[in-house]
């Protein structure tokens, strides 16, 4: 029942939805999640400057949980194929993938790391990351890349990592803090 949920939505965007304008956009916009390289780059940015830098060690702290949670645990044990190798008439707009489709290592990443550096950055750029985050989740249907359910775990992994991130470096920030007295 989940799998016809799942294929159901795919096919609305990939009729309803795509077209010749946003084809582009969303291509890139996939792309900026990959290996996570983006978040990455931004990380060791914010690890560069003093006034950044718990938001760039909460990230990598995120960014490494969800690459293990993710691609190194979930992936081979859910072992989830492809939509693209199972749903008749999906089209996929990227380069076939290598590795299993559950859950989507590009929304984990994203969702963690902007869900880490939310409360240590200003607001506006952390709404940003946010709705970057959000693109990017999205994109990876509108491709053709994932189902919607392998974009709900990596949203739902991506968020408790960046949690709890933030919750054990912030403890530690208060360990060092407290030791400086």
């Amino acid at each position: 029942m989940i799998d016809k949920f799942d294929a159901d939505i795919l096919i609305f965007i990939q009729e309803h939805i795509r077209c010749g304008v946003l084809d582009p956009f969303f291509k890139t916009i996939t792309h900026l999640g990959d290996a996570g390289l983006f978040w990455i780059a931004l990380t060791v940015i914010m690890l560069c400057f003093k006034q950044t830098r718990k938001a760039g060690i909460c990230s990598a702290a995120a960014l490494l949980g969800s690459v293990l949670i993710n691609n190194v645990i979930l992936k081979p044990l859910v072992a989830r194929v492809r939509p693209y190798e199972v749903i008749d008439g999906l089209v996929l707009m990227v380069a076939r993938a290598s590795d299993y489709s559950f859950p989507s290592g590009h929304t984990g990443a994203s969702f963690a790391s902007a869900v880490a550096m939310f409360r240590h950055i200003k607001k506006p750029y952390a709404v940003l990351l946010i709705v970057l985050a959000s693109l990017i989740a999205f994109s990876r249907l509108y491709i053709g890349i994932h189902y919607p359910t392998d974009v709900l775990g990596g949203l739902i992994t991506g968020i408790g990592m960046g949690i709890a991130a933030d919750i054990i470096v912030s403890k530690l920030y208060k360990k060092r803090e407290k030791k400086e007295e």
